[in-house]
């Protein structure tokens, strides 16, 4: 029987490359699509502005696996089936890395600060913090006493409890209510140094709520002090 040469090496070289082929794609797994999000990376933090501290309000990302939630998840902070457990649920589902542990943590700091920056008159510090209807009645008590030549002095001798009341999610701006039971010393002076307000002896037990908010379709990962209610 005649050999046909040239169809042997066809036939051999098509072998060649469909073994190639194969081995190359065999090796291959699935492919992630283009410009795909990986679950839970959040929003990116904005460069922190030069000679100020930026109080951030969130926590490291939560768990963001596909299992259903918990009903005691949020534990310690809200009770299930409350309504403060539905707005942390609400809040979470548009922002995964809220946790409510780490948001009070911010709080308080952030509580600290603003009573520090008030007393003080910096506005730098008090612009980042508030929003801006909050931030314009602070300027206008600023103002005030600016005008009428006194100083204050106040010291947050300790923050007792911070516990949330409220937390809502009307989209895009999750909406956080705390209440803070805090002891300050505070004493308003006049231009002479003599007091006008307050004692320097007296420790004065406070009671407010404050309302926290940010747009969770925002890069900045911030929340502001949008709202004050002394409650006593």
């Amino acid at each position: 029987m005649q050999i046909d040469l040239p169809t042997v090496v066809f036939a051999l070289v098509a072998i060649v490359v469909v073994w190639k082929l194969r081995s190359v794609l065999g090796t291959r797994g699935p492919q992630r699509p283009p410009f795909e999000r990986p679950m839970g990376s959040g929003f990116a933090s904005p460069a922190r502005p030069a000679g100020g501290r930026v109080i951030d309000l969130k926590a490291a990302p939560v768990d963001s696996n596909n299992a259903p939630a918990a009903p005691d998840r949020w534990a310690g902070f809200a009770a299930p089936g409350s309504p403060v457990a539905a707005g942390f649920d609400a809040i979470s589902r548009a922002d995964p890395s809220f946790a409510p542990a780490g948001f009070l943590s911010g709080a308080r700091a952030a509580y600290e600060m603003i009573v520090a920056a008030f007393a003080a008159g910096d506005l730098a510090t008090l612009a980042r913090l508030l929003a801006p209807e909050v931030l314009a009645n602070f300027e206008k008590a600023i103002r005030a006493r600016v005008v009428a030549e006194q100083t204050m002095t106040t010291t947050l001798v300790s923050i007792d409890s911070a516990d949330v009341v409220e937390a809502r999610f009307a989209g895009p701006v999750a909406s956080v209510a705390v209440r803070f039971a805090a002891k300050l010393v505070s004493v308003t002076r006049d231009k002479a140094g003599a007091v006008v307000e307050g004692s320097l002896d007296e420790v004065v037990e406070h009671l407010d709520v404050w309302t926290f908010t940010r747009n969770v379709a925002s890069r900045d990962p911030n929340w502001q002090l949008a709202a004050t209610q002394t409650v006593r």
